[in-house]
């Protein structure tokens, strides 16, 4: 059994955010000291692995917990989708620092917005979401996105980008107005349309994490300006509480 500043020398991780793990339940300790410490076995050094997996590829909190609670959880399975990810992210980043380089060779003239799209990686991210956010969410998103080409579910991200650059174009107007609930409508027929059927809790979380989540903030950021993602989370919020 491990402390918790044992926890905090092995792992890294702060003793701050292991009490805020315990407290939200997404990793409680495997028991207390006559004192009330908290302790750790290995099976909760095994799901804090897996929490930091996840973590470094871009899941928030709340869906790492989602994920790890879910009753069809599958650590193996996991491990796959984890590796995956990584080797998307390892492929996009060799790509921008090639681009770097040759920016830096031939001049700041040379430009590829190509390679701040990142379609493949949020689809994918998107599959591994519904895959353990529940089975009828999963096998929805497999009923929309089976026999698609990735060129065409390139086509469905850049086409919800484009959705997020017109929220953006609305930041100067309320959250609450007309022409942000038209918008935000619009956000959550796309989704269910698309992916899995998006209802107004659902659509809640989504909210949460674009403005949470640092590479969906970035990605919706780039789309409608910065700001957007935090204007979007308030407008989810005005649209699905109004």
């Amino acid at each position: 059994m491990y402390t918790v500043k044992e926890v905090n020398r092995r792992t890294g991780v702060s003793v701050r955010a292991l009490h805020h793990y315990d407290k939200t339940g997404l990793l409680k300790p495997s028991g207390l000291t006559s004192s009330g410490y908290r302790l750790y076995d290995d099976t909760a050094l095994q799901r804090l692995h897996s929490i930091l997996m996840f973590r470094e590829v871009g899941f928030s909190l709340n869906e790492i917990k989602e994920i790890l609670d879910a009753p069809d959880f599958d650590p193996d399975e996991a491990l796959s989708q984890q590796i995956k990810l990584l080797e998307l992210q390892r492929e996009r980043i060799g790509k921008m620092i090639s681009l770097a380089n040759e920016m830096r060779k031939k001049g700041g003239n040379v430009m590829n917005f190509d390679m701040f799209k990142s379609g493949e990686f949020d689809n994918f991210k998107e599959e591994v979401k519904a895959k353990w956010g529940g089975t009828a969410a999963y096998e929805e998103y497999k009923a929309k996105t089976v026999g698609r080409t990735p060129a065409e579910l390139d086509g469905t991200a850049n086409a919800l980008m484009g959705i997020f650059a017109e929220i953006g174009a609305l930041k100067h107007t309320s959250p609450d107005s007309e022409a942000v609930r038209e918008k935000i409508a619009e956000l959550q027929k796309f989704i269910t349309d698309n992916y899995y059927n998006c209802t107004n809790e659902i659509l809640q979380g989504l909210g949460q994490m674009y403005a949470a989540d640092e590479r969906f903030k970035t990605n919706i950021d780039s789309a409608g300006g910065e700001g957007t993602a935090e204007f979007t989370e308030k407008a989810i919020a005005a649209y699905c509480t109004g």
